[in-house]
């Protein structure tokens, strides 16, 4: 075998080597790269615990479940757009990023936007059900009804103890303190409210005392609206016979009763800014309108007078005059009608033909609800038929079994013999003179002394 050869400086130099030497904050940013490289931006569930809001206006909590917990801060830059302020024993889901912060070594998170948890289901929901009803035309713009400009009276759909009702009490008695308020109470939150806000609207549809329906409550979370997001409350809303403006929210707060409904306010006070104009903005526009016509019937009694100076100089056979006048005014009439008689009756028959097509889609369930309480009725007969099948046989089996203790065959005169051994005497060859043995009877035992014994006994 050939050895290399070796240079003694070499084999000096490599002795005394040793690995490079890096600083704590260079190890700490080297690993915090890592984590970071490592962790994409993602959504992590837990409960906040040690809430705290910094002068700085930065948050600082914990995230933790059963088994770990784990240090977050969330930037004031994000935290002013979190929607909401979370408090110690939150559930959330954090969308965040893996890092260090590398002054203390500690690992944490950098939160970039904070829900509470369940929220991604409920959007995924949201989107579902605004995808379908999309599909089938409901948000539509060609079967939305434009607001009536002079509402007499305005319906309002929401609960009587949110403050939203109020702040629409009071914009529409300071706009138009003239229009009469129909309130059609409902809960708008909480278990059942959906079909609740679907009965008051279709309560209002039926009655039809009512010019404009507004369908409001104030803002929330997306729990707390969600009764805007049930497909009850859509559909009755496209198939209402008035028009109806939602006011849901805020301005940022989007519910699927939003994009059915005819028109969308931002606010609640918006909507009823939307039913009803201001009656002095009316009241000014039409003094305007005064002073127009006004000035127009002077300049017209003017031109007139002067066109009458230059008639009375061509003056022409009053006949042929009014015939020729008669003329333009059935000309004036034919336009008139085919401007506003024709396209009313073209607008009912769309409608009709709307409503048709509405009928037609909305399902049918008598026969299924016939067949339910049939089977229903059914079940019980069979359920209380075998049940009495079942007691009679339990019954019986239980005197069978009576029959057979060992009780009862006591009490019949008979005796079990035990030796002392506790084993049980079957034989008189397991027996001997003298020996002591047990004998349990119906009613107590007796312990006895063989006197004799005899294999076998006549008459038994």
């Amino acid at each position: 075998m050939l050895k290399a050869r070796m240079n003694p400086n070499d084999i000096s130099e490599n002795a005394y080597s040793t690995p490079p030497v890096i600083t704590v904050s260079a190890l700490n940013q080297a690993v915090a790269r890592t984590l970071e490289r490592t962790f994409p931006l993602t959504w992590i569930a837990g409960e906040i615990s040690n809430f705290t809001r910094a002068a700085s206006g930065h948050w600082y909590f914990t995230l933790k479940d059963a088994g770990a917990q784990v240090r977050a801060v969330m930037f004031r830059g994000r935290a002013q757009y979190a929607g909401l302020t979370p408090r110690d024993g939150d559930k959330v889901e954090v969308r965040a990023l893996v890092t260090l912060y590398a002054p203390r070594g500690d690992y944490q998170l950098t939160v970039e936007a904070i829900r509470r948890s369940g929220v991604g289901n409920l959007y995924e929901a949201f989107l579902a059900l605004k995808e379908k009803l999309n599909a089938e035309g409901v948000f539509d713009s060609a079967r939305k009804r434009p607001i009536p400009i002079f509402a007499k009276t305005i319906g309002i759909v929401t609960s009587p103890q949110a403050a939203a009702l109020r702040d629409i009490l009071t914009a529409l008695q300071r706009r138009a303190p003239h229009v009469h308020i129909v309130i059609y109470p409902t809960s708008v939150q909480g278990a059942g409210a959906g079909q609740k806000i679907a009965q008051a609207i279709a309560t209002a549809s039926a009655r039809a005392e009512c010019d404009v329906l507004l369908v409001c409550r104030g803002g929330g979370s997306i729990e707390d609206l969600w009764s805007f997001n049930e497909e009850v409350v859509a559909r009755t809303i496209a198939a209402c016979e008035i028009p109806v403006i939602v006011g849901v929210g805020h301005e940022t707060d989007f519910t699927i009763a939003d994009f059915v409904a005819d028109v969308r306010a931002p606010t609640p006070t918006a909507a009823a800014e939307m039913a009803a104009a201001a009656r002095m903005d009316w009241i000014a526009t039409v003094d305007v309108h005064r002073q127009y016509l006004t000035r127009a019937l002077h300049r017209k009694l003017a031109n007139n007078a002067q066109a009458l100076d230059w008639l009375t100089r061509r003056l022409v056979s009053p006949v042929a005059y009014i015939a020729h006048e008669r003329l333009k005014l059935k000309g004036l009439q034919n336009r008139l009608m085919h401007a506003t008689v024709i396209p009313a009756a073209q607008a009912r028959y769309a409608l009709s033909h709307l409503r048709m097509r509405l009928s037609a889609q909305l399902p049918d369930t008598r026969a299924h609800r016939m067949r339910l309480v049939d089977y229903t009725r059914r079940m019980n007969l069979r359920m209380t038929t075998d049940i009495a099948h079942h007691r009679h046989a339990l019954n019986s089996l239980s005197a069978q079994l009576g029959q057979l203790s060992p009780q009862r065959t006591l009490e019949r005169g008979y005796a079990i013999v035990v030796d002392q051994r506790n084993e049980i005497v079957r034989n008189p060859r397991q027996i001997k003179v003298g020996q002591q043995l047990a004998i349990q009877l119906a009613e107590g035992a007796a312990d006895v002394g063989v006197a004799s014994v005899q294999t076998k006994l006549g008459g038994i």
